[in-house]
C-alpha cells in the first residue's frame, strides 16, 4: 500500500535533483534568517548559494544537541514567531530541553509523512489506532495522531499509562491498529495473559512501535504475543519527530523519507564518511522545514544504510533499526557494548523473559557490568542445580558474543520494575 506512490518510488535521479534544489533553498534560508547558521558559514568561508552537488554537503558543519541547547528557545528558528503555530520540547532530563516550532505547512508535511509509514504497514481509514505515546510537548503522540487522521483512521488519544485502562479501550473500541514503545507493547501484552484474556478475542492487527531500540527477536516475541504485524519506525524531536522513517509491511528495514531529508551516516570518532552498509551515526539535513531546519545534525542514533532495493517497490534509501545510541555505548574493559546486543542473546534462551538490567559499578580502576535476567517461575524455584546451569549458559554465551566477562543474577518474574515509556536498560552507578 502507498500513500503517495508516485513520490515514494521515484526515480533515484529525480529524487536526487530534487534533494540539491530543496537543500540550495534551505541553506539560503539559515544563511539569512538564522545567525547561527550564518556566523557558522563565514567562520568556514562558506558559501550558501554555491552549492551545485549533493556530495558538497560534506563541507558543512555538523549541528549538535548542545547547539540547539545554547540557542534556547527559539534562537535556530528560521521564521517568526507568528508564523509558528506548534512548538513542541525534549524533555530535558540531560541537560537544558530543547524547542522545536512547526508552520501550518511544516504539520501538513508532517502528517504526509506519518501517513506515508502507517500506510506502508497497513492501515487505512477502515482502522481504529490507539496511540499509547505521551502527548504534550513530546512530539511521539501528536506526529502520529495527526498521520493517523491524515489517512482518515479513527484515532483513540489515550496517551500513556493505565495499563488495564489500556486493555480496556483495545477490547471495548476494537482497536485495530497499535501504537507505542515495543517494551510497552510486551507489558501490555504480559497484563493480558495475567488477566487470562484471550487475544484472539481482540481486533488488533498492527503494532507501529518506536521511541526505543529494539531487536528482531523482541519483534517476533511482540508478534506471537499479540498476534500482529509489528513494524519500526523512526523519529526524533530535533530533526522532526515520527515519520522521518519506518518499515513497510516486509519488515525488512526502515524507508527513510528522502524527499523531506538527507542522511548521511558518519565514524562518530573521525566524523567521516562509512563505508557502505557499515554501523555508524545518522545525520539528517532537513531540506522542507520552515520554522526549523537543522544542517547535517548529530543524532547519536546508530545504525546502517541498506542500499539494496525493496520488494515494495519503494526507491526511498532504507535504514535499519536503531541498535543503540553513542552515549548509551558501554565501554567495558575496552570492548563497546550495547544494552541491543545483550537482549539479543538473552531471547536465544529458553526459560528467560523478555526483561533485563544492566548494572554499571566500578570496582577499584575497572568497571563491572552485572546482567540482572529475569527468567519463568519454573527455573526460579528450580533446585540450586539448574539455576547455576543456566547463569552459566547465559555468561557464556555474553562472554563469546561480547568478548568480555558479565556477571548474571537470576531475578524472579515481574522483579523489574515496568516502564510505560521507555525501558530503561541501563543502571550506571559510576555516576553517584
Amino acid at each position: 500500500m502507498f500513500w503517495d506512490k508516485a513520490k515514494e518510488c521515484m526515480p533515484r535521479a529525480d529524487l536526487e535533483q530534487l534533494q540539491l534544489e530543496r537543500l540550495q533553498s534551505t541553506l539560503y534560508r539559515v544563511a539569512t534568517h538564522v545567525p547561527f547558521y550564518r556566523k557558522k558559514f563565514k567562520e568556514l568561508a562558506i558559501d550558501p548559494d554555491g552549492f551545485s552537488s549533493l556530495e558538497e554537503l560534506r563541507k558543512l558543519p555538523f549541528t549538535t544537541k548542545d547547539d540547539l541547547r545554547n540557542n534556547y528557545p527559539y534562537g535556530l528558528f528560521a521564521v517568526p514567531l507568528r508564523d509558528v503555530v506548534r512548538l513542541h520540547a525534549s524533555s530535558g532530563t540531560t541537560g537544558m530541553a530543547t524547542v522545536v516550532g512547526y508552520t501550518r505547512n511544516d504539520l501538513k508535511n508532517w502528517s504526509d509523512m506519518v501517513a506515508r509509514i502507517l500506510t506502508a504497514t497497513g492501515v487505512d481509514a477502515d482502522d481504529v489506532v490507539q496511540i499509547a505515546f505521551g502527548y504534550g510537548l513530546f512530539t511521539g503522540g501528536f506526529g502520529l495522531h495527526y498521520g493517523a487522521e491524515r489517512v482518515g483512521a479513527s484515532v483513540i488519544p489515550i496517551s500513556s499509562g493505565n495499563t488495564k485502562r489500556q486493555i480496556q479501550i483495545l477490547q471495548d473500541f476494537k482497536t485495530t491498529a497499535l501504537v507505542c514503545t515495543p517494551s510497552y507493547a510486551l507489558l501490555l501484552a504480559d497484563t493480558m495473559m495475567a488477566m487470562d484474556i484471550n487475544i484472539n478475542t481482540l481486533q488488533l492487527k498492527y503494532g507501529l512501535f518506536g521511541g526505543e531500540p529494539w531487536s528482531e527477536e523482541m519483534r517476533t516475541e511482540i508478534k506471537n504475543k499479540l498476534g500482529i504485524i509489528a513494524t519500526d519506525n523512526y523519529g526524533l524531536s530535533e530533526v522532526m519527530g515520527p515519520g522521518v522513517a519506518g518499515e513497510c509491511s516486509y519488515c525488512n528495514g526502515l524507508h527513510i523519507n528522502e524527499d523531506h531529508f538527507i542522511v548521511e551516516v558518519i565514524n562518530p570518532d573521525t566524523l567521516e564518511p562509512v563505508t557502505p552498509g557499515e554501523l555508524g551515526e545518522l545525520v539528517f539535513t532537513t531540506i522542507t522545514k520552515e520554522a526549523f531546519p537543522v544542517i547535517r545534525y548529530r543524532t547519536r542514533d546508530l545504525a546502517r544504510l541498506m542500499p539494496e532495493p525493496c520488494p515494495c517497490g519503494r526507491t526511498f534509501q532504507r535504514m535499519t533499526r536503531v541498535i543503540g545510541r553513542t552515549d548509551d555505548m558501554l565501554i567495558i574493559k575496552g570492548v563497546n557494548v550495547y544494552p541491543l546486543q545483550i537482549e539479543s542473546i538473552l531471547f536465544d534462551i529458553e526459560g528467560t523473559e523478555p526483561h533485563y538490567q544492566l548494572i554499571v559499578e566500578r570496582e577499584g580502576r575497572l568497571d563491572k557490568v552485572t546482567v540482572l535476567v529475569e527468567v519463568v517461575e519454573s527455573i526460579f524455584f528450580d533446585q540450586m542445580k539448574k539455576q547455576r546451569q543456566l547463569v552459566e549458559l547465559i555468561k557464556k554465551r555474553l562472554a563469546t558474543e561480547l568478548g568480555i566477562g558479565v556477571d548474571v543474577k537470576l531475578v524472579e518474574e515481574k522483579t523489574l520494575e515496568r516502564f510505560e515509556g521507555k525501558a530503561k536498560r541501563v543502571i550506571d552507578k559510576r555516576k553517584l
